[in-house]
């Protein structure tokens, strides 16, 4: 599915500020934090799922408001899963003030004035309509204004990493089933929200796949890695990772393969000059001879014949059956269209 793009980065620099805010269409004031007349890059990706939408987004340091006159301009009521990747947002709605760091994700309603502020940000927010998710009205109301720092909290942040990176290849015809998928890991984790808990099982899962296999890449050339390294690092319970690992053959099956890929990788690519031995050997196989049995194995080719095929600029054999995959309208019509 192809998101709607907005980018100022090709327009002159006086122009780019006021492209930037006529997207916003009157929803919020945007204040840049430096002169506007000075340029003001910024790019926004978004993808209407079918009663939320997702944006990504990224823009210099600014501070927006939402007060009462763009509530009556506008009348909107969706609530705002936000989630920073590099800056603190300094959040104010109603009495209560946040100081949110990034990574963690917080709740608003676009039904309540409120401020924010930060830094230069990379960021993604979720538009839930309330008449598509009004079974989660009191849990979402009672979380609005609130930063989600539990470790649900933190996995709802990995789950909106992960729809980013599978929304473009979702087909039509299964964003209503996305959708409500959506809601049920919203449901899940947030405070006091079970009603969809058992429905969410299976989106909670996938979240923590999603954080081992970012763990699993992070440690790859560590000769620690293994369950006793995940569970430290994902505080999760030995039990709970052999659960999730059982369909991928097991935690040092996973490891495995994901090692033998990367060796593919760098076998296939022609810049990358070390040695056969070396490359099995950083990627923690004790010995050549069996990095070479595991290698045939998993690829049906030695490693030398992939380095070889990929030198000479034949295509390399094609890896296993199983190998994983892991300017627009204004925001006020996308979220009218929510």
């Amino acid at each position: 599915m192809k998101g709607e793009t907005l980018s100022t980065s090709d327009l002159p620099a006086p122009q780019q500020f006021d492209a930037w805010m006529d997207w916003f269409d009157g929803i919020f004031d945007v204040l840049p934090h430096h002169p506007s007349r000075s340029g003001f890059q910024a790019q926004s990706q978004s993808w209407h799922i079918g009663g939320c939408a997702l944006s990504r987004v990224w823009a210099p340091a600014i501070r927006v408001e939402h007060n009462i006159a763009h509530i009556r301009r506008h009348p909107l009521d969706h609530w705002v899963i936000t989630l920073s990747r590099h800056a603190t947002s300094l959040i104010s709605s109603g009495d209560k003030a946040l100081r949110v760091p990034p990574g963690t994700p917080f709740v608003v309603s676009l039904a309540d004035e409120l401020m924010s502020e930060r830094a230069e940000d990379r960021r993604l927010q979720l538009y839930m309509s309330r008449d598509k998710f009004a079974d989660l009205t009191p849990a979402l109301d009672r979380a609005r204004g609130t930063a989600l720092d539990t470790t649900l909290g933190s996995l709802l942040g990995d789950y909106l990493e992960l729809l980013e990176l599978i929304l473009p290849d979702i087909a039509p015809g299964e964003l209503d089933r996305l959708s409500d998928a959506i809601g049920a890991m919203v449901a899940a984790c947030l405070p006091a929200g079970r009603g969809r808990a058992d429905v969410a099982h299976s989106q909670i899962d996938i979240a923590w796949l999603e954080r081992i296999r970012r763990t699993v890449r992070k440690y790859l050339r560590s000769p620690a890695l293994g369950p006793r390294l995940l569970c430290q690092r994902l505080s999760i319970s030995r039990s709970k990772l052999y659960r999730l690992m059982d369909a991928e053959g097991g935690v040092a099956r996973y490891i495995q393969r994901q090692r033998l890929l990367e060796a593919y990788a760098l076998l296939s690519d022609p810049s990358v000059d070390r040695p056969i031995t070396a490359i099995g050997e950083e990627l923690c196989f004790a010995d050549t001879s069996g990095f070479g049995r595991a290698f045939r194995r998993e690829f049906g080719a030695r490693p030398g014949e992939v380095r070889a095929a990929s030198r000479t600029g034949q295509k390399p054999r094609q890896l296993s059956s199983h190998t994983s995959s892991a300017a627009g309208r204004s925001l006020c019509s996308l979220l009218r269209a929510v």
